[in-house]
Formats: C-alpha cells, structure tokens, sequence
C-alpha cells in the first residue's frame, strides 16, 4: 500500500501527453512575440518599480533598506533571475501549454509536486496582486489630491477606512496612539467595518475585461504599458536633468555616502524584495497555451523581458536615490512624491495617473495568469471539474475568473502590501527552483525531444540558479519569520488538498 501511495505521489505525464491534453482545450491562439513582451514588461516593470521599490531603498520596521546599493541588489537578482529565464525559455518551447511551472513540474516531478507548485504560484499571482492593488489605490489617493479645486473633500479624502485593510488600520492606531472605535465604524458594536473600496472595484472592472477576451485584455494591457513606460521615461529624464544641474552635490552625498547604510544586510534584503517583480516571467508562460507561436516567441518574451526591465529598474534607482535623500523617499508612491519634492507638481500629477493606469495593468495579468494555472490545475483534476467551464463566445475560463477576483477581494481586508510582497517572494523563489530542476530532469529523461531553446551550460546553469534561489530565500528568514511562517501553512493547505480531494482523482 505505501509503495502504491509513492507511485502516485510520483506519477507524471510525458511531454507529448500533455502536449495532447492541451489541443483537446478550446483557448483561443491569438498572442503574438509583441504581446507576450507586452504581458512581461506589464507585470515585472509596474510591480517593482511602483510597488515596492520604495520599501526595498528604505526599508521598514522588519527589513534593512539597501539604500543606493538598491543598484548593487538589483543587479544580484538579475543574476539570480538569468539562470531561471533560461530555464523557463526551455521549457516553455518545449512544453507551450497553460501551467507554467505547474505543467512542466507534472512532466518531470510528478503529480504531488505538480499540486503544490501550481498551489505556490497562486499564492504568488492572487496574494501579489493584493500588493499591486494596494499601491494602486495609494496612487489614486494621491491623484485625487490633485483635483481638489474641483472635486469635493469627501471624494478627495475619503475614509481611511474605506481605503485600507485591518492590519493596516491597527499598525496606524498604534503608531500615532489612536483609538480604533474613534477611527472606524464597527457591526453590531464588536465587528471592525474596514473595507478597501477602489480594490474592490479595481478587481470587478479587471474580471470583466478577463472575461471579455484574452486578446482584448492583452490590447488593454499593452495601452497601459505604453503609459507606464512614457512615465518612467519622464521620470528619469526629469529627475536626471535635475541631478545634472543643480548647484548642489547633495546627489553625490546620496549615491556615496552612505552607499549602503545597513550593510551587506541591507543590500541582500534589497534583492529579496525586488525579486518579487520577477514572477513576470511565469505570467508569460502561462499565457502559452493562447499565442500563435509559442516555441519561437516565449524565449524571445522572456529573456527580452529580463534584460529590458533590469536597465529601466537600475536607472530608475539612480535617479530617484540621487534626485532626493533617502529619508524623503515615499514608500507607496516613491516616483510622484520624489518628483513634487523637486518642484515639478504638474508632471507628479501626471505620473500618478500613468501609475494608476500602470497598476491596473499589472493588476489584470497577475489576474490572468493566475485564472489559467486554475484553469491548467482543474483540467488535470486536480480541482473541481465545474471550475473549467469555458465562456460560450470568448471561450475564456470566466467562473475561475471570477473564483480569483473574489479571493483577492475577500484577502484585501486582512493583508497590507509588505506581508503580500514578502509572502510572495518565497513563492517566485520556489517556482524558480522547480523550474531550473525541471530542465535538469527532461534532459536525462527525454534527451531527444526536441528543444527549440536550449539552455547553455547544463546542468551548471540551472544549479547556479537553485543555489541563488535558496541562498536569497533562506538569508531571508533572518529577517521575517512572519510570512515564512503563512507561507508554510499555504502549503500545508495544499497538501490537505491533495490528500482529501485531488488524490482520489484517476489522472490518466
């Protein structure tokens, strides 16, 4: 009986089963090399440079910040990331399915590890976009603010209660000594009423499009990329005109003194939490099962997307360290706020709103990707079957989209954007590991299948990229045992699942 329970904790499918699988499947093929790029700026560019790239320079109560080292932690995940890009540019050519590395773990590590991976990367996509969601709504706030000769107060500054979550309320009570009955409306006299309206509808609005059509959504997605873009672009060249020609050389006190103020520590952290943003990576590939060319196009997305991003994070970095002092630096608006701190109010509006619409970008492929690992998961009966049903014109999987827009919504309440962002970080790490292992597996299970993209150096390559990953994550738990802690118990759900539900599904 044990031995039967290892067999099928162990039991995979064969590259061309699920390659068969898949054509059995009603996606539309409609992604082209230009739009899958569109769907890795979108997702790694908005979700560090706006997100979290204000924490990660200065830190806060549980992580040292990098400070202008924030360069030299970039750089380091970029390395961490190449290994793993290459990785994912393999497989993605050989196995160009729905999944991600949930599919290609099912190929090489079977179906148990399968479970759990997929399990991990919603954890990434839905907890992350929570994250994604929260600095939207603190660049909306900001945005409003800047209307307020012509909107009225209670618009501009709505409720914090209305615009917050419970942990995020009770950090800001105690902080400033206030009392949260005085602050909030509760139910019945015991119930907090804290509830994040714009993320609410951010979520509805981005359902809506997801189910419209993938094509629709990655057109909606390449017009706010173009923002996103025309908005960092203006940020580097404002913010760069004005560390050319001011008088001052405050800049250079900023770049070199100190560089790193909280040392190795600070600068190693720094890493750990821009790696967040690379998760896309996996939002590309999940996306194959849906574009016209996959084994020609997925490498091109993917690598152009990490050498692309890792130039705009670095100059985006230098710009806001050497524009103002490290202290000054706004953690949920860090490009708009530096740009009202040097006088230029006018463009900061500007920028919010590209932010806005940035965010909800990213927002909405995080939504995508993590509707099409449900989708992959609940075809390989690993969830219930009445999750896969297709939308009759779109064909679009649009009762898992609404699955994933409640989750985010009802997570909203309880999670503010740092827990989100370190608890996601331990998933892109995990991901990552499977997918450099997986590469190593194929090419001595099936070293003649045929390999469009092949990574250099095996299995070198794909070692250096585990080592980077367990080195980032395990310097890590030094710092928050917290979200180490959460991401343990996500992966024990899993394991529940697996064992009371998925188990007793027949996969062949």
């Amino acid at each position: 009986m044990f031995k039967k329970i290892l067999k099928n904790l162990g039991s995979r499918k064969t590259v061309n089963e699920l390659i068969e699988r898949a054509k059995s499947g009603s996606l539309k093929k409609t992604l082209n090399a230009f739009d899958l790029f569109v769907i890795g700026i979108g997702a790694v560019v908005g979700t560090g440079i706006l997100t979290i790239v204000g924490t990660a320079i200065k830190g806060n109560a549980a992580t040292p910040g990098a400070g202008t080292g924030i360069v030299i932690s970039m750089i380091i995940a970029a390395i961490a990331c190449v290994f793993s890009a290459l990785c994912y540019s393999e497989i993605a050519s050989i196995i160009p399915i729905s999944g991600s590395v949930y599919t290609y773990t099912y190929a090489t590590l079977g179906e148990f590890s399968a479970l759990l991976v997929g399990w991990v990367l919603m954890l990434n996509y839905v907890i992350g976009n929570i994250a994604v969601s929260i600095a939207w709504c603190g660049y909306l706030t900001q945005l409003l603010k800047g209307f307020s000769d012509y909107l009225p107060n209670f618009i501009i500054n709505f409720p914090i209660w209305l615009r917050s979550d419970i942990h995020t309320m009770y950090n800001m009570c105690h902080e400033y000594g206030f009392d949260l009955h005085d602050k909030v409306p509760y139910l019945f006299g015991k119930i907090p009423f804290i509830i994040n309206l714009p993320v609410i509808a951010l979520t509805l609005v981005s359902t809506l499009i997801l189910i419209k059509g993938i094509k629709e959504s990655a057109r909606f997605a390449s017009i706010m990329v173009c923002l996103n873009l025309l908005m960092i672009g203006s940020f580097i060249v404002t913010g760069g005109y004005h560390i050319a020609t001011t008088k001052e050389v405050f800049w250079a006190a900023n770049w070199i003194t100190p560089f790193y103020p909280n040392g190795i520590s600070g600068i190693i952290m720094g890493a750990f939490m821009i790696f967040f943003a690379y998760i896309g990576f996996d939002a590309v590939s999940t996306a194959a099962e849906e574009t016209k060319n996959p084994q020609k196009d997925l490498p091109i997305a993917i690598v152009g997307t990490l050498g692309f991003c890792t130039i705009l994070y670095i100059l985006v970095a230098l710009v806001l360290t050497g524009s103002i002092p490290m202290s000054d630096i706004n953690i949920t608006a860090p490009i708009s706020a530096a740009l009202t701190q040097i006088g230029h109010e006018k463009l900061s509006g500007l920028i919010s709103l590209a932010s806005v619409c940035a965010l909800a970008s990213v927002f909405l492929i995080c939504q995508l990707a993590a509707t099409r690992i449900l989708y992959a998961m609940s075809r390989d009966k690993f969830l219930p079957r009445s999750l896969r049903v297709l939308q009759k014109k779109s064909r679009t999987p649009h009762v898992l989209t609404w699955v994933v827009g409640l989750v985010i919504i009802v997570c909203s309440l309880f999670m503010d954007l740092n827990i989100s962002a370190e608890l996601c970080n331990y998933g892109t790490f995990t991901a990552f590991i499977a997918i450099c292992v997986a590469v190593i597996i194929l090419r001595k299970k099936e070293p003649d299948i045929k390999r469009p993209f092949k990574v250099p150096f095996v299995p070198l390559f794909p070692i250096l990229g585990i080592l980077s990953c367990i080195g980032l994550m395990f310097y890590s738990l030094r710092e928050m045992g917290h979200s180490a802690y959460m991401f343990i118990a996500w992966v024990l759900i899993g394991i529940c699942i697996y064992g009371f539900f998925s188990y007793k599904n027949l996969r062949s």
